[in-house]
């Protein structure tokens, strides 16, 4: 089966043309930022254990904010049309990924379920996966993730209905201020034939569900 490139005249707003923000720090500059902080919550940087840790946190960072690099658009703009008619539902069900509060800087966890209705053509799910990846390995809230990864598959796919629903929880919310553990937060997004049909949204919640 031949894959399609269609042409795509949207960008993403999120993106930031591979991070090259004005005045962005330099590696040097972050990584003494965070020896700063080190010392701000009472620790000695000098010390052993600490010596390498701005390094590493900031290894880490580039790991763990990766997402800032990527563009959807590329994952996306491949599409299959050899599908032998098919033009029911596609779903993606318990997507895991990890995700960082913007508010805090501290990881919410949770897993997102897609559904789409093509519209001609397919993409090959590895992508769909890859676009949670990317928009989730930026500072988040749990809402614009859920509408980031919409409009991405509406914009580039252009498929009949979309249908996002995540489910995480939150470690600002466990681990500090009210401390609740295994709160569960829901969000949901429709678009198309999900969004004018009711009985849409149930078949996808039900599917999710079963």
């Amino acid at each position: 089966m031949d894959a399609v490139l269609r042409p795509v005249t949207q960008t993403d707003p999120t993106a930031t043309e591979d991070n090259k923000l004005p005045n962005r720090p330099s590696r040097a500059e972050a990584e003494a930022a965070a020896r700063v902080l080190l010392q701000w919550i009472g620790d000695d940087p000098e010390r052993e254990g600490l010596l390498d840790t701005p390094k590493r946190v900031i290894k880490a960072y580039e790991d763990l904010f990766s997402g800032y690099k990527e563009d959807p658009r590329e994952h996306l703009e491949r599409t299959f049309e050899e599908v032998g008619g098919y033009n029911d539902i596609v779903l993606l069900k318990d997507i895991s990924f990890t995700s960082f509060c913007e508010h805090h800087v501290l990881p919410f966890t949770g897993k997102a379920h897609i559904a789409y209705y093509p519209d001609h053509a397919v993409v090959g799910l590895s992508k769909i996966a890859r676009v949670v990846e990317i928009y989730a390995r930026r500072l988040q809230t749990q809402e614009h993730l859920t509408v980031q990864i919409a409009t991405a598959l509406e914009n580039y796919l252009a498929p009949r209905g979309v249908a996002v629903m995540i489910e995480a929880e939150h470690q600002c919310m466990s681990m500090r201020g009210i401390q609740k553990q295994g709160v569960s937060t829901l969000t949901n997004r429709f678009s198309g034939v999900f969004e004018d049909n009711v009985s849409e949204q149930v078949r996808f919640m039900t599917m999710v569900r079963s």
